[in-house]
């Protein structure tokens, strides 16, 4: 039986999914193993309620931020609210915030804009960021390796879905990546042999709930009930036990996040 905790590293237990059973999907998640989950924002509305929850749980933190789809709600008018909440101490990093290059998605130059704006905002609050990256992970890497300097305190790109090529150049730039259960997917051979490039030592767990869910048990509602799942596909992928994964990658996500 594994004896360490995990941690769940990008979560939405406050989406309206978990409205009939968030406290339970909590305490259930503690019986299972899943000692930490950073339950993550999207925009100032639902970042409040992530910290609000992170606040009212022991084991719960809140990652904050403003998703592409919503950057356009970051400006100048918003911009000391959020600060101030990022100021809490349950919150620890700002995220998710990134670039997403499908239809229907603000323009890309507000989306840069506006990812370098939260990764200023990180760099002065001294907190790692969590990147979300979709259909555009060339255009992150040039933004990332163009500011750099904003990436002293660390950070993640969750649910990582990008070639060996990408991934060595996120790692060159002292980024983590984030395993969810996309990893487990039937279809996903090319992230798998991946992710057997990345040392264990710079690889995150998250469920991305509750979306996501691993094989074999997708058509439900995902949860952080699910990352001993995550991490025994993660285990048998690199050749390693249960819990060695989850000391490390416990460990990875403690050193990380400061928690």
């Amino acid at each position: 039986m594994i004896q360490t905790k995990f941690v769940d590293t990008h979560a939405h237990l406050t989406d309206v999914a978990f409205d009939e059973d968030r406290n339970f999907v909590i305490k259930k998640s503690g019986e299972l193993g899943v000692g930490l989950i950073i339950t993550s924002g999207f925009n100032y509305s639902s970042s409040v309620e992530a910290v609000k929850l992170a606040n009212d749980n022991l084991g719960v933190y809140a990652s904050i931020g403003y998703y592409p789809e919503n950057i356009l709600e970051l400006n100048a008018e918003t911009e000391n609210d959020f600060i101030n909440l990022a100021k809490s101490d349950k919150v620890v990093a700002i995220g998710e915030i990134g670039l997403q290059y499908t239809d229907n998605m603000p323009d890309r130059e507000s989306q840069k804009r506006g990812l370098i704006r939260q990764l200023e905002i990180a760099h002065e609050l001294h907190l790692p960021v969590v990147i979300h990256c979709r259909d555009a992970y060339g255009a992150m890497v040039e933004l990332l390796k163009q500011n750099k300097s904003l990436l002293s305190f660390g950070g993640t790109v969750h649910c990582f879905s990008g070639s060996k090529e990408i991934a060595n150049e996120l790692l060159k730039l002292g980024l983590r990546i984030s395993v969810g259960g996309v990893s487990t997917f039937k279809n996903a051979q090319n992230l798998r042999e991946t992710l057997k490039e990345i040392p264990i030592d710079r690889i995150l767990l998250e469920t991305d709930c509750p979306y996501l869910t691993p094989h074999p048990y997708r058509g439900q509602k995902n949860s952080p009930c699910f990352i001993p799942t995550i991490a025994e596909s993660l285990a048998n992928l690199k050749g390693l036990d249960g819990e060695e994964v989850a000391r490390i990658t416990t460990k990875n996500a403690r050193e990380l996040f400061k928690i």
